[in-house]
């Protein structure tokens, strides 16, 4: 029997995704946000809610590419973490890897294959 996540199901993508970078996160020593989607506000592609025990990254998954979610993912966990601007590469990076996609690791490329600009600069709180 085959355990691994359907190539073509988006929410079990999410969710596996979700439960690697925590594993990455906590390894890590980072907290760990809850992950959920859709985010709760109309037009946003991921959106933050900060608790008194932690956070929660919502992101789109419906109409996108996965590697545009997995990196919201990635930065959710960076903001959430309130990382310093000179660790975010090395933490991009560790967490990248653990979801195995070279696009969360070097975002800039990225937005430059496709011709779009950095949104996650923009959004960084």
């Amino acid at each position: 029997m085959n355990e691994s996540p359907a190539p073509n199901l988006p929410a079990v993508q999410f969710a596996d995704a979700a439960r690697r970078l925590g594993a990455a996160a906590h390894a890590a020593g980072l907290t760990v946000p809850a992950f959920r989607c859709p985010p709760r506000v109309a037009g946003a592609t991921r959106t933050i809610r900060r608790y008194p025990g932690g956070a929660v990254v919502s992101v789109r998954l419906r109409g996108r590419p996965f590697a545009a979610v997995l990196e919201d993912m990635v930065e959710g966990m960076l903001v959430a973490n309130r990382i310093d601007r000179a660790d975010q590469p090395r933490l991009r990076a560790l967490l990248g890897d653990a979801v195995n996609d070279p696009a969360v690791n070097d975002p800039v490329a990225r937005e430059a294959d496709s011709g779009g600009s950095l949104r996650a600069a923009a959004r960084a709180a």
